[in-house]
């Protein structure tokens, strides 16, 4: 079998910063076996199978070690792919189909922005020990969402010098843990640590603003929010909230197209 297949740095300005991701152009269902020893081969945070036959695009998404429910940046770079090489399967937006439901692409201003549900209902947990702990800092609180704890400090400087302990991340009963505080130049910043799925830092996280964005939104009564996500490789994110959905919006570059024999 021939497929064809993308790499691209999502969220970045430039080639080799925000987040590479792969995506796989599939014309019929592959064995899900199979997709999880390409995303193990490829070893980056997130591969992206997306079947260009079906209407909704059916879309999923592997980390090296796990499929996962939602992932922004490797949509990002589905849609940037399927824009530009596969315009009859889009027209001016793209309707995918996931294990999170609906989802939309649409460009604006140079932007892609993704349509995702907005995770709102963050619970306050009593953690911030536990979290001193794995992270080093005292948060001042810190919430469970859907499927990350979302841990708040007070100073970018505390979100730059963390030095996480993966070990006891993995320990924690969510997908991952997400750092945030309010940016120096930015409205936000974030890091994003998920050991257990294989991916001990993730460059840049658009799921993670599914959480972000509303919590963000809410604290500085602002309707459109600028993120900058402080990894190694970095990203920026433009996002804003409508009822239940969160928009999330950034460029990317295509690193490289080539076929993968399997």
């Amino acid at each position: 079998m021939q497929l064809k297949m993308f790499q691209v740095d999502a969220f970045a300005d430039k080639l080799f910063f925000g987040n590479p991701a792969a995506v796989v152009i599939l014309e019929q269902e592959i064995d899900q076996q199979l997709m999880q020893s390409i995303a193990a081969e490829n070893n980056l945070s997130e591969t992206a199978f997306v079947n260009i036959n079906q209407s909704p695009i059916n879309i999923r998404w592997f980390t090296p070690v796990a499929e996962v429910r939602l992932c922004g940046h490797a949509t990002l770079a589905a849609a940037r792919v399927l824009f530009e090489n596969y315009p009859e399967s889009t027209g001016d937006d793209i309707a995918f189909q996931s294990r999170s439901g609906f989802l939309k692409a649409f460009q604006k201003a140079g932007h892609i922005y993704l349509d995702f549900p907005a995770d709102r209902r963050l619970e306050s947990v009593d953690k911030n020990e536990a979290f001193e702990r794995a992270l080093g800092e005292r948060p001042i609180c810190a919430f469970k969402g859907k499927d990350d704890y979302l841990v708040i400090y007070e100073a970018q400087s505390q979100i730059e010098r963390i030095q996480p302990k993966f070990t006891q991340i993995a320990n924690f009963d969510s997908r991952g843990v997400v750092i945030s505080a309010a940016g120096e130049d930015f409205d936000f910043v974030s890091r994003c640590f998920f050991p257990k799925m294989g991916v001990n830092e993730d460059p840049v996280t658009g799921s993670a603003h599914t959480m972000l964005t509303p919590y963000w939104t809410t604290r500085t009564n602002k309707t459109e929010l600028t993120a900058r996500q402080l990894s190694a490789r970095g990203g920026t994110l433009h996002c804003y909230c409508k009822d239940d959905r969160v928009f999330i919006g950034g460029v990317s570059q295509i690193f490289f197209d080539g076929t993968i024999y399997c």
